[in-house]
């Protein structure tokens, strides 16, 4: 890759990063790209030069935090035994709400926002995770892998809310 090249992915990504912790810190709607700029230490200008729009930009933050859920889940799925696949799954969520607590709050906030096409991100997200929980926990001879899936998701929901909300006694067992 070229010099100029390798910059330029670097500075995108440094843009994607900066809006996923402004939009998860005080909301899409109320963050503007002046805003995402400052973060990323550039000009508001060249924000523009990679993303037409800060809702492009949202979407493209969004399919960021959701790639990264959906890879980990899926080497969890292809090296997880049947007895301990729910168990990493956890693992491996709870170590995505550590390491990246504001792509998390990033989906979170989407999940409001009514446009069609950041409503449609976020419907991919999900179904692209809970399909591939059923079928692994179909796979793995979960009984009940529907009802399972879908306790599985609730309870992901609520360590979200539990992290944003820095309430962990709503996690307690």
């Amino acid at each position: 890759m070229a010099k100029d090249a390798a910059v330029s992915v670097n500075r995108r990504n440094d843009i994607i990063s900066a809006a996923i912790e402004v939009f998860a810190e005080i909301g899409y709607f109320r963050a503007t790209t002046a805003q995402v700029a400052e973060r990323a230490n550039i000009s508001q200008p060249y924000i523009f030069r990679f993303f037409k729009t800060k809702e492009a930009l949202l979407l493209t933050a969004l399919e960021v935090s959701w790639t990264r859920v959906i890879d980990s889940f899926r080497v969890v799925v292809e090296t997880a035994t049947p007895d301990q696949l729910e168990n990493e799954l956890i693992e491996a969520y709870e170590e995505i709400l550590q390491s990246h607590k504001n792509e998390i709050l990033l989906q979170m906030q989407a999940q409001t926002v009514q446009e069609e096409v950041i409503r449609q991100a976020m419907q991919k997200g999900f179904t692209e995770v809970r399909d591939m929980v059923l079928e692994a926990f179909t796979a793995a001879g979960v009984t009940n892998p529907k009802q399972e899936t879908l306790i599985f998701l609730a309870i992901g929901m609520l360590c979200n809310v539990s992290k944003a909300l820095d309430l962990p006694t709503l996690m307690e067992r």
